[in-house]
Formats: structure tokens, sequence, C-alpha cells
């Protein structure tokens, strides 16, 4: 009796959900620490707690009201997430209860998703700013000044802060906001950067799309596109860059070379998500057309699509074999990522262009009726 009563123990800690410091084994970061998800494919390879057969039984874990539109997709890390608002302020929220730890006011809205690095918190506004946050406490370490707005989404590496303010590229020291370089592309530059392999890609308003020497800011190649990249974030995976034109076109490019290696037409007739999402050999847009596709990525054929009711501006977040995505018909959606068969959607207040972020069994994401949510099993 005595040995049945202690197997139970050990049967049940199996079943006890992890604490924030109680990580799964995974040689990448399990947290959604940057737009991009730091491995610039906006998948989180070590999400095990969501997947395709408990997914529907999401439910709302909290919500927090910001002050104004929430366009900023969170970032999360350490059992915080980081958001910012048009309310010209940047929350740090607990992740398990949404309550608020600290804020911090900048000069104007704040469109860009905040990067998190060894205890600090980078975000950009659109007061031309970029902003170094202590993560703790939200007190500001540095700032540095672009030559205009920044509503790029930072990405870190190697202790540089990269990110486009005005018609420039930035590389930043990231404990000082030294700047190593900058690049002047002639074009706006909200998109934000993808940093792979020692090279740093980013869009353009001139409709280039760059491959920069992440060292020293060299142009490696400029690839012309169908018309700008306004918002047009990249996805790096397996020697690949991905990325959707003006023309609602997906692209495929040799990370090297620039190359062409395949381009499919997504639908609509302008760009639609920010940032592809790259898993498992598949690339997962959304269109304008108010479809979030699945291509292969291989060649570019579509696998599947999904009608939402509006335009789709959210960029796809993937983990564990589903897809999550915001519509501006104001509801976010979990797919399967193998069928596009919807699992489940919410209805926000607003419509959902945040991009989503997925850790430890929590989805988040904003809207533009002003909350932060966090979704999970109930």
């Amino acid at each position: 009796m005595k040995r049945l009563s202690i197997s139970i123990l050990i049967l049940c800690a199996c079943f006890v959900p992890m604490a924030w410091g109680q990580q799964p084994a995974c040689k990448f970061s399990p947290f959604w620490s940057e737009f991009l998800k730091q491995n610039m494919e906006r998948w989180n390879k070590c999400e095990n707690v969501l997947n395709v057969s408990n997914v529907g039984n999401l439910g709302l874990l909290w919500s927090y009201a910001t002050a104004s539109e929430v366009h900023s997709s969170p970032a999360v890390a350490n059992g915080v997430v980081y958001v910012g608002s048009f309310d010209y302020s940047v929350y740090a929220l607990n992740a398990s209860t949404g309550a608020k730890l600290w804020s911090y006011a900048t000069g104007s809205y704040v469109w860009s998703s905040p990067a998190v690095a060894n205890g600090v918190v980078y975000v950009g506004s659109a007061d031309g700013n970029l902003y170094a946050l202590k993560a703790s406490t939200g007190a500001l370490l540095w700032s540095y000044r672009t030559s205009g707005s920044v509503d790029s989404s930072p990405a870190v590496a190697n202790g540089v802060v990269y990110v486009g303010g005005g018609g420039n590229v930035y590389a930043l020291n990231s404990s000082t906001g030294a700047k190593l370089w900058s690049y002047a592309t002639g074009g706006g530059v909200e998109s934000s950067p993808a940093v792979a392999n020692g090279v740093v890609y980013v869009g353009s308003d001139n409709v280039l799309l760059y491959a920069l020497n992440a060292k020293t800011g060299r142009k490696r190649w400029a690839h012309r596109t169908n018309g700008s990249l306004r918002f047009g974030s990249l996805a790096v995976a397996n020697g690949v860059v991905f990325f959707i034109d003006a023309g609602s076109n997906v692209l495929a490019l040799n990370a090297r070379t620039a190359a062409l290696l395949w381009r499919s037409a997504s639908g609509g007739n302008g760009a639609g998500s920010d940032a592809p999402a790259v898993a498992d050999g598949v690339v997962y847009v959304g269109s304008n057309d108010g479809n979030v596709y699945a291509l292969n990525a291989s060649t570019g054929a579509t696998l599947w699509s999904y009608a939402t009711g509006s335009y789709v501006l959210s960029s796809p977040a993937v983990s564990n074999g589903v897809v999550y995505v915001g519509s501006e018909d104001h509801n976010a959606y979990a797919l399967d990522a193998s069928t596009g068969a919807k699992m489940w959607s919410y209805t926000t207040g607003g419509a959902v262009s945040s991009s989503p972020a997925v850790s430890n069994g929590v989805v988040y994401v904003g809207s533009e009726d002003g909350n932060v949510y966090a979704f999970g099993l109930k």
C-alpha cells in the first residue's frame, strides 16, 4: 500500500504545471523575447504545453487595459510580458496575473515590439528614440536618437541592438547605446531586422531588401521588390530569406546571393502579415485578402488557406503544431498547422494587428481595443 502511494505521488508530480523557473529542456530559448523569437522564424520550438489536442480549450486568463490601441507585439521573458501602446507607454506585466509591474512613458506612440536580452528591454517609439530600460524596474539605462520614427522592432544579437529609424538601419552597443554603425537606405525603415549568420536582413520604403554585414554595416546585396517594404519584415530559415512584398507576393531568396528561389501569390493587392513564420518546412503568412496561407518552404506551393473575416496584418506565430494569428475581424485564431482547420478563436473589442507570442502554455496578444490578452488552459 505504501509503495502504491509513493507511485501515485510520483505520477501526480508529472502533471504539475511548470513554474517559470522550470523550463523544458531545449537548446533554444523557451521565451518569446523579441518579435522574431530570436531564431528569426517566429517559431517557438520549446513550447510543449499547448498542442492540437488541447488548444481548443484555451480560455482567457487575464486582460490588461492600456489607455489606447495596442499594435505592438508582446515579448515574454522570465515571467514578465513587455508590450507597447499607442498611449505613449511601454508596459511590464506579470505573465501569470496581468498585474502591472511598471510602465515607462515615451514621447509618442509605441508600435515597435520590445526585445528583451540580459535584463534589458529595448523598444522604439515614434518620438524617434530607441530606449533601453531595466527589465526589472523600467528605469531608463540609455536612449538613442535616430533620424526618424522608430516603428521597427529591435533585434539583439552578440551584444548589439539592430533597429530601423527614419531612413537608416542602426547597430548600437547593447550596454551603452553607442552607435557602432548606420546604413542609409534612401527610404524609411519600419521593417524589423532579422539577424542570422552574421548578416542583418531588412527592408526599406525604397523597395529594396538589404543584406548588411552585421559587424560593419557594409552592404552585401540589395534585392529590388515589387513595391515598398514599409512594414515588411522577414523570416530567415535554412539559408533562405522569406518575405512579403507590396503586391502580396511571398518571396524566397537565397540568403547568401539574393537569388530568387520562388515567388508565390498569396492573394489580395497589398502586403499582409508583417512577417512570415517558418516551421517544419512550411511558411505561414497572412494576406490582405483575409486569408492565412501555408506554403511549401521549398517550392512556394500552397498547402492550405484559412479565411478570416478581414485583413490579416498580424504575423503568425507557430508552436507545437499550432499557428496563432490575429485578424482585423477582431479575432485571435489558433489553426492546425498541418491542415489549416480552426481549433480556437476569441473575439476582442477591436482589430488584432498585434502578432501573438506563445510561451510556457500561454498565448499573449494585443488588440486595438487597448487591451493585452493572455489565454491559457484553465
